[in-house]
């Protein structure tokens, strides 16, 4: 069992770029989602995982990752999941001793950019690089599953500016 411990925040401007180490693409597919957690399908090129996350608990919740055969992935997003896919670029951003990946987003949440970075517990200091903007670690707005179910609610662009209008968080309390 791992325990997953992260902040979020919104990234402002494109300084993080300059300290990027590596980029991938990501697809993800919302398999299910309940009170006790979710469990979410990822395509990362040539690799796929199903991932079982736990309630969160604070800033932490359990996680469980599984391999899969990339045709099983493809077939669950044709077949099984709910919602529309997110799809993003990550790149890791080493800063202060941690690694960040920082999310960029395409599709109907292009123009949403934020980092994400993995603690130890949940009281470790961290070093913010300047790029690092609003904490939306709390925030349920800004957690993958609402964000799909958002995408396939409003079948559309959804921006930033539509994550954080009033209109957006009752949509979001409401699913």
């Amino acid at each position: 069992m791992h325990l997953e411990i992260e902040r979020k925040f919104l990234v402002t401007g494109t300084g993080w770029r300059e300290g990027a180490t590596s980029r991938r693409a990501l697809r993800d597919g919302l398999v299910s989602q309940g009170a006790n957690g979710k469990v979410r399908v990822r395509l990362d090129g040539d690799r796929a995982w199903l991932t079982v996350k736990g309630a969160r608990s604070g800033i932490s919740r359990t996680e469980f990752e599984y391999e899969i055969p990339v045709a099983d992935a493809e077939h669950m997003f044709a077949n099984v999941c709910s919602g529309s896919m997110i799809e993003k670029t990550r790149f890791l951003v080493p800063h202060a001793g941690h690694e960040w990946e920082v999310d960029v987003f395409q599709g109907p949440l292009s123009g949403l950019v934020w980092a994400e970075v993995e603690l130890e517990s949940e009281t470790q200091a961290i070093t913010l690089p300047p790029w690092a903007g609003r904490e939306v670690t709390g925030d349920p707005r800004f957690r993958h599953a609402n964000l799909l179910m958002l995408c396939a609610h409003d079948r559309g662009r959804i921006g930033l500016s539509e994550l954080l209008r009033e209109t957006g968080e009752r949509r979001m309390r409401a699913s």
